[in-house]
């Protein structure tokens, strides 16, 4: 699994970034701009919605999930997913996770 995790982070660092770069090589980085655009349509905000309910709801997860396994570097799944998104966030966070389980199963 840790194999799928991990093209899953490629993958949510790449496709997400694949539509941004080009936006804002155009548009440079207006943050104004970018939420006007992102909720111009109902669909575009019911997506940006969902994806900020779920990056909040990961961070929860990653937190509590983290403190109860003993699992150290938290901070770069919560920075994926506040950098990049939940594409990012939730693989790496089940990748490092699955890392920890394979290290203590070991000790």
């Amino acid at each position: 699994m840790k194999t799928n995790y991990a093209i899953f982070c490629i993958l949510g660092i790449a496709l997400p970034y694949w539509q941004f770069i080009p936006w804002l090589m155009e548009n440079g980085p207006d943050i104004v701009l970018l939420i006007k655009e992102a909720a111009q349509l109902r669909i575009g905000a019911f997506a940006w919605l969902d994806v900020l309910v779920s990056a909040a709801v990961l961070i929860m997860f990653i937190m509590q999930e983290g403190r109860r396994l003993r699992m150290t570097r938290l901070w770069a799944p919560i920075l994926g997913t506040c950098a990049v998104g939940v594409s990012l966030g939730l693989p790496l966070f089940l990748w490092l996770r699955e890392k920890h389980l394979e290290t203590t199963a070991r000790a």
